[in-house]
């Protein structure tokens, strides 16, 4: 019976021991797998950056109703106004060698998508990147620059007309060194997009953008220095039969109806060709910057207008409009002086653009009382240059708030054959903007 009571003791006292030792483990391994979901919750989050800025601004036109390139025309009774010019929110996510980017804005006006797009980087050299979505066309050198960093409140004319919501949808592939390659300082681009900016596509035909730009700096960094050339070659369905072309006919510069192009639902020919530089210089004095950039080029567009298809507002394919053929010029030219231990920075801007280079000054709105002008057409306003000179100064309050004071000078060409446009229109407009960007 002793011997039995010994036994029974033994087995209880080891089986005590035993939940014991489960009991003393198991905080412990809890533990640890607590650690590593949280591990992997953090490596996850540390990949994922969310961005953002918000631009309220106040503007005062000279005159009431002007049409403006200071984000957007003013109201037929209004000369000044309130707006949020962007309120966007950015969310990125980055792989190891891969990214994924959705970027919204939001403002008064409504919601808006502005970036949905995905790149890979291949593995081996990790030189060549492929992305495709939604995202900035590769043309130039203002188009991809953030509205955040920009110095001046609005895009230049020539960009803003050319190319309406500076993004696309399409495809890319970019060649690019790591930054460890003594060949990092070459970029270049090329793609094939939409052609008709943010929105669904509407028809089979795909445009060209290519560019090819350099990035260096001196040893010691003092001077930097870039330069770019970039190449647009694409089409603009034609909703219409009829086409209509630069010409003169007894004295009179006009559009006259192309015989060449008489097929409803062919594509006209839209072709820029760009060159860009940009240098930086760093003194006792500030950072001194100049910036510019010069494009050419076929721009097909309506009678009233030569700004490029925007799916986002018409449907080129069923509005039935006739194509008018011009030859375009446009550019723009950056001072930016910051002044060393403040927080001021000024700027100076140019831009222009032509959109008829064939034709100038009084010449425009010329109309042809000939046999031969039957079948033509009288140029008009839109074929006006415009150019602008923009002055400027930025005080950074902080590294997330930004104040800009703001003022552009328009001028017009003009013609005495064009009512209202025989002298310059009062379309000065200034700007006062509070950027915050987190």
């Amino acid at each position: 019976m002793k011997k039995h009571l010994n036994l029974l003791t033994f087995l209880m006292l080891a089986f005590t021991a035993s939940t014991f030792a489960q009991e003393s483990t198991n905080p412990i391994d809890t533990l640890a797998n607590y650690v590593q979901k949280m591990n992997t919750t953090v490596t996850t989050l540390s990949k994922l950056k969310i961005s953002g800025y918000v631009q309220f601004q106040a503007q005062k036109a000279d005159s009431m109703g002007i049409k403006s390139m200071a984000g957007g025309n003013f109201g037929a009774n209004q000369n000044n106004r309130f707006g949020v010019r962007r309120g966007r929110i950015k969310f990125a996510y980055a792989g190891t060698l891969s990214n994924y980017v959705i970027q919204f804005d939001i403002t008064e006006k409504g919601f808006a998508t502005k970036d949905v797009y995905a790149n890979f980087t291949d593995p081996w050299m990790q030189a060549f990147t492929l992305q495709g979505g939604v995202f900035n066309r590769p043309f130039g050198y203002e188009i991809p620059f953030s509205s955040s960093q920009r110095e001046s409140p609005e895009r230049s004319r020539f960009t803003q007309t050319l190319f309406p919501q500076e993004r696309d949808l399409g495809a890319m592939l970019t060649f690019q060194m790591p930054k460890t390659s003594p060949w990092n300082f070459l970029k270049i681009d090329a793609g094939y997009f939409a052609g008709n900016g943010i929105g669904q596509e509407f028809d089979n035909k795909k445009d060209f953008i290519g560019r090819i730009g350099i990035v260096k700096a001196t040893p010691n960094e003092k001077i930097r220095y870039g330069l770019g050339f970039s190449y647009y070659n694409g089409g603009v369905y034609q909703a219409s039969v009829n086409s209509y072309k630069m010409w003169e006919s007894d004295g009179v510069k006009g559009f006259y109806l192309d015989g060449t192009q008489t097929a409803k639902g062919a594509f006209a020919k839209r072709q820029y060709k760009g060159f860009d530089a940009q240098v930086s210089l760093e003194s006792p004095i500030g950072i001194t910057t100049l910036r510019g950039e010069y494009v050419m080029g076929v721009q097909p567009g309506q009678s009233g207008s030569s700004t490029s298809p925007n799916s986002g507002t018409t449907d080129f394919t069923t509005t039935g409009y006739d194509t008018y053929i011009r030859n375009i010029k446009g550019g723009y030219l950056y001072f930016v002086q910051s002044i060393s231990h403040t927080p001021l920075t000024v700027v100076l801007k140019y831009d222009f653009y032509d959109p008829n280079t064939k034709i100038s000054g009084n010449d425009i709105g010329k109309v042809s009382t000939t046999e031969s002008a039957i079948n033509a057409k009288a140029t008009n306003a839109t074929d006006l240059k415009y150019t602008t000179v923009g002055l400027g100064l930025l005080y950074a309050v902080s590294a997330n708030v930004k104040f800009t004071f703001y003022y552009d000078m328009v001028k017009n060409e003009t013609s005495n054959n064009l009512k209202n446009y025989s002298k310059d229109l009062k379309d000065n407009v200034w700007t006062i903007r509070m950027q915050y960007k987190f």
